[in-house]
């Protein structure tokens, strides 16, 4: 959509330089009704807070026309042979089997590429076909190469999917 009246928004790079029109980067965004800073937390206000800028921690791009498109969050990018990977579009391409009931992409460590997807499936669906779905429709690198179904995902109180604790549990496994 388009920032509401009163409210800008830009897409910056890693040092907060914005960004030209269809360029990727981190969403940055003022008004009068973005937070002062943190709570007894002057670091993290410093992080957050740049030249009078939020910096949101999502990645997305500006059209021609102003419309934003929000691509994922910007400590869920996967960076795989130098190539930045959004796990959000390979979710909503699984997201499109019909025996898939949820799903969640992480990366992990990997000593050739850097890192590596894997894919967190809750549903009936089976790994050839979901392996058939991402090359019908993504760039073959974006492919997890590793697969875990499972009953359930973690959850926080609001319902969102922990991806943290996803990494963790391939953590312990190496």
């Amino acid at each position: 959509g388009v920032p509401r009246s009163g409210c800008e928004v830009r897409i910056v790079d890693a040092e907060g330089r914005p960004l030209p029109t269809g360029e990727t980067g981190e969403i940055a965004t003022r008004s009068d009704v973005v937070v002062p800073g943190y709570w007894k937390n002057p670091e993290a206000t410093a992080r957050a807070l740049q030249d009078g800028w939020l910096m949101t921690g999502d990645v997305g791009s500006l059209d021609a026309e102003g419309f934003l498109s929000i691509k994922d969050r910007s400590k869920d990018l996967v960076i795989s042979g130098g190539m930045n990977i959004y796990p959000r579009e390979i979710e909503e391409v699984l997201l499109t089997h019909p025996d898939v009931t949820e799903c969640s992409v992480v990366g992990r460590p990997d000593p050739d590429w850097g890192e590596s997807l894997v894919a967190f499936v809750v549903g009936e669906a089976t790994r050839g076909e979901l392996d058939q779905l991402c090359l019908d429709n993504l760039a073959r690198f974006k492919r997890p190469k590793d697969w875990r179904f499972v009953d359930a995902l973690p959850k926080n109180n609001y319902g969102k999917i922990v991806k943290t604790e996803l990494r963790a549990l391939l953590e312990a496994e190496t």
